[in-house]
């Protein structure tokens, strides 16, 4: 058991990443039952809303799980981070925004705290407040850092300039990915887009068939010329947003094209005409929807049966 498994009560390093405003209690329950760490990502949604998904979680699993609590994106986040205080959610993360204030308040309580950070910097910042820490290459699924460090480069770096337990994020969703964070030195990985595309998560099947159809390069980048980067699935209502950007679209109509109305179109009713859908990179790996349990097995055997092969390359 190593330290991620051992400070969250996992049987599996694997957390699954935020998902703001689809996330569910379905998908985090499944995911906790199956040894790993889920998450409600609540994004822009009202307390009211973030409290129902805490409870209903709750009900369906006795298992530890997290709420992810984006700083500057919700307007809540001091309502939910007392939600989380309330109704004693073991793992709270935070992202998008300056951790530190909040972090004293969790470990008042015996919350563990994870922080998303894109750099070595925010990752010092970061133990020195007090957290554990998840390192986001620029691989991953919707919003990211403009650094756009990737995972291969940011994870040995962190982990060399921190002594907490590190957990890679970013282009990870098989046991080869698994298998490489370990050896760069995190102790965990954090799942998204693999996750979207399992039978417990009640998005919808476009969305997953979109993902298990994906060739490797048909994620991209929108938002840069706005500094506001986001990496997304290519498809029609993204192509046509690709082109308001080339014409010199302004920050307040990319954030109109990008609001989470939009995003729930794409992931929850699959239209992709007027919605659109977050994706990482892993998404060109994605061959089928098996269930989370059958992922986390899968994931496992495939990084034991990998690191068998690689060590007789030490011998």
């Amino acid at each position: 058991m190593n330290d991620v498994c051992r400070l969250l009560d996992l049987r599996y390093p694997i957390i699954q990443g935020g998902m703001g405003n689809i996330s569910n209690a379905e998908l985090a329950s499944a995911v906790s039952e199956a040894g790993g760490l889920g998450t409600i990502g609540a994004g822009t949604m009202t307390p009211d809303e973030v409290e129902a998904l805490i409870i209903e979680t709750k009900r369906r699993t006795n298992r530890p799980f997290a709420v992810n609590i984006p700083l500057q994106v919700t307007p809540h986040a001091a309502e939910i981070a007392e939600l989380v205080i309330k109704h004693q959610v073991p793992v709270v993360s935070l992202s998008a925004g300056n951790p530190a204030p909040w972090i004293p308040r969790f470990a008042e309580h015996g919350i563990k705290v994870i922080v998303v950070v894109a750099s070595v910097s925010q990752a010092k910042k970061a133990e020195a407040a007090g957290a554990d820490l998840v390192a986001e290459g620029y691989e991953a699924a919707g919003i990211n850092s403009p650094l756009e460090l990737t995972t291969m480069t940011l994870i040995p770096q962190v982990v060399s300039a921190v002594r907490i337990p590190v957990i890679a994020a970013g282009g990870i969703g098989d046991g080869r990915g698994l298998l490489a964070a370990l050896a760069l030195g995190a102790q965990g990985v954090q799942l998204g887009t693999r996750l979207v595309a399992t039978k417990e998560a009640p998005f919808h099947e476009a969305y997953k068939q979109r993902l298990v159809e994906a060739k490797e390069n048909e994620t991209v980048i929108v938002g840069r010329s706005v500094g506001r980067i986001r990496r997304v699935m290519r498809t029609p209502y993204v192509e046509k947003l690709l082109e308001y950007e080339q014409q010199g679209m302004p920050l307040e109509q990319f954030q109109e094209y990008t609001s989470e109305d939009r995003h729930r179109r794409g992931a929850l009713l699959g239209d992709f005409h007027e919605g659109f859908i977050n994706a990482g990179q892993i998404a060109g790996l994605i061959d089928g929807v098996p269930t989370v349990a059958e992922l986390f097995e899968q994931m496992m055997t495939e990084a034991k049966t990998q690191w068998q092969s690689l060590s007789t390359l030490f011998r």
